[in-house]
């Protein structure tokens, strides 16, 4: 009883329009970009509290730009280390790595801090730029997550990977095989 209650109230509130903003923004804004297409330039805090981070700032190199739920939780934890595990190899292909949660820039501190961290993760409370890529949101109760997703944007700011559904094991593996790839074929 309390469920059809509960669904009941939300269809009440949508049709009134009361609230219908942040529904929708809480089911994503759209179809995830597809390799091709330009990757939207934005600006978000990192961990280094002054440090505002734009996707422009590196044009020239390649950009693994990785969405992810949560900081300080296993699935990510893993994630962030294996691309920190392999950042010499990012920089000798000429790529950084950026990621992004809905989480806040303490808790990235936090997180890089604990996880001793070197890269840049990026706050995006509002999802801007998880809504501007088209990456899906997560509820579980009242809180929300960005699905775990990763970009390959060229030199030139094209996407030209997307992984929609990411194994954290070897997925930095995954990555800097398609830099490879992606490197070879503009010889």
């Amino acid at each position: 009883m309390k469920r059809a209650g509960m669904w009941s109230m939300l269809a009440l509130t949508v049709a009134a329009g009361i609230g219908t903003a942040r529904f929708a923004s809480a089911a994503g804004a759209g179809a995830m970009l597809e390799p091709g297409t330009s990757a939207p330039d934005f600006a978000l805090p990192s961990q280094q509290e002054k440090d505002t981070v734009k996707l422009s700032q590196y044009k020239g190199k390649f950009v693994v730009l990785y969405f992810y739920p949560k900081d300080q939780t296993q699935g990510c934890t893993i994630e962030a280390h294996n691309f920190q595990r392999d950042q010499k190899m990012y920089d000798a292909a000429n790529a950084a790595v950026l990621g992004v949660s809905l989480d806040t820039v303490e808790s990235h501190q936090q997180f890089c801090t604990k996880e001793n961290l070197t890269f840049k993760l990026l706050a995006d409370p509002y999802h801007k730029v998880v809504d501007a890529y088209g990456v899906p949101i997560q509820a579980h109760g009242d809180m929300k997550f960005a699905k775990r997703v990763t970009f390959l944007i060229s030199p030139k700011g094209k996407v030209i990977k997307v992984w929609p559904d990411v194994q954290v094991n070897n997925h930095s593996d995954e990555v800097l095989a398609a830099i490879k790839e992606a490197k070879a074929a503009k010889s």
